[in-house]
């Protein structure tokens, strides 16, 4: 028999529980005039940040930042459809990352409850030095899995050498044969359930694990 050659896809996914949250907010004013709605808005992050400072020196908070402050005015219409009085507003977006989870399901339940915060939602995530390990593994272990198939369909055609020729992310190979295709390149996904208990303190939090996922493709000649 001739040389064959062999395109096979190999895919593998592993699911790790989160180790970090990174919880978003936004602290928000509005009001008819523009100076006081600004002061206001700073007067309701103030605390807020005070807080997360002192959860970093005492060191059940990873990191926190605060970004995005925003001004702007809008003229609402009322049920009539006119125009109301120009009303101004102010925001600012903060971020916090806790270790912790039971000490963010805490701060969660008790920021939520503030004058002018608008609780956002929580990105679970790995820590660099983990997703750079897992996607390694998980992208070596793809690729263990195309080179299983092809040995499988060589076996199966009576020959007994295969040598790789090609290997490349999922999608980048058919592409060149299916135009249409797009690639897929190695991923982390990752989703999580916030709910309020009620009047309870603290938010019940629910992170799903974090799927970790490479896909390949790969040519080898058999003879």
């Amino acid at each position: 028999m001739s040389d064959v050659v062999i395109t096979v896809r190999g895919e593998h996914e592993t699911r790790l529980a989160p180790e970090r949250a990174v919880a978003h907010l936004t602290i928000r004013a509005e009001g008819p005039e523009r100076g006081a709605v600004v002061e206001r808005m700073a007067a309701l992050a103030e605390p807020v940040r005070d807080d997360l400072t002192s959860r970093k020196t005492a060191g059940t908070l990873a990191e926190w930042s605060s970004q995005r402050v925003a001004v702007w005015s809008e003229r609402p219409w009322n049920q009539e459809g006119k125009r109301l009085a120009l009303v101004h507003y102010a925001s600012v977006d903060v971020s916090a990352t806790f270790t912790d989870f039971a000490v963010l399901s805490w701060w969660a339940g008790e920021v939520a409850e503030r004058e002018g915060v608008q609780f956002g939602w929580i990105d679970w995530q790995l820590t660099p030095e983990t997703r750079t390990r897992v996607e390694r593994e998980v992208a070596t272990e793809a690729v263990r899995v195309a080179v299983t198939r092809a040995d499988a369909y060589a076996a199966a055609l009576g020959l007994e050498k295969v040598t790789p020729l090609e290997i490349a992310d999922v999608g980048l190979l058919s592409r060149r044969d299916h135009p249409e295709a797009g690639p897929r390149p190695l991923m982390a996904r990752a989703a999580f359930a916030a709910d309020s208990a009620g009047s309870a303190p603290a938010v019940q939090l629910q992170p799903e694990d974090i799927v970790v996922s490479a896909g390949v493709e790969a040519r080898f000649m058999a003879r």
